[in-house]
């Protein structure tokens, strides 16, 4: 499965601000800056615009657990749900707007796994923000990624299993 990626991120005073994901398989090179965009071997990125009707978004977390498992199968029901478990790739799939979203709750990954990917999606016109959250932080690895248009639905559908 060609979804590997190397990740790095520069983290300054808690927050993300460079971030570089090289798809080797692919020899394609994403980065972005905090402020200055996210790039596509220098060329510029962007999120889609879809809404949720047709949408697609992958899922990390651990569905063990009932409540998640309670999330993951009442997003099944409202959106495309798909696992690859490879998180560099699906952030790129976000922010060159091939996927619509992530969603991480009690992920099996690290801070380090989801700070690189995070900056590309925000630069590239997404959100990235810790559920039950209007923020990002780098080190609560219980997150949503989207575009614009997908963020709400999302954050209302966690809300509705994982309330305050």
């Amino acid at each position: 499965m060609p979804f590997c990626t190397t990740m790095v991120a520069l983290i300054e005073d808690g927050k993300v601000t460079f971030s570089v994901i090289y798809d080797f398989v692919n020899d394609t090179m994403y980065h972005a800056v905090l402020g200055g965009g996210a790039y596509k071997n220098g060329e510029r990125i962007y999120v889609n615009e879809r809404d949720s009707v047709g949408a697609y978004i992958t899922f990390e977390g651990d569905i063990h657990k009932e409540e998640n498992m309670k999330l993951y199968l009442r997003l099944l029901k409202r959106i495309g749900v798909i696992e690859l478990y490879a998180s560099g790739y699906e952030f790129v799939l976000i922010a060159t707007g091939l996927l619509e979203g992530r969603v991480c709750l009690e992920p099996f990954g690290h801070d380090y796994d989801y700070a690189p990917g995070s900056l590309l999606v925000t630069e590239a016109g997404g959100i990235v923000t810790n559920i039950g959250s209007d923020k990002y932080d780098y080190q609560d690895s219980n997150f949503i990624a989207s575009n614009k248009s997908v963020h709400d639905g999302l954050t209302k559908e966690i809300l509705a299993i994982f309330p305050g």
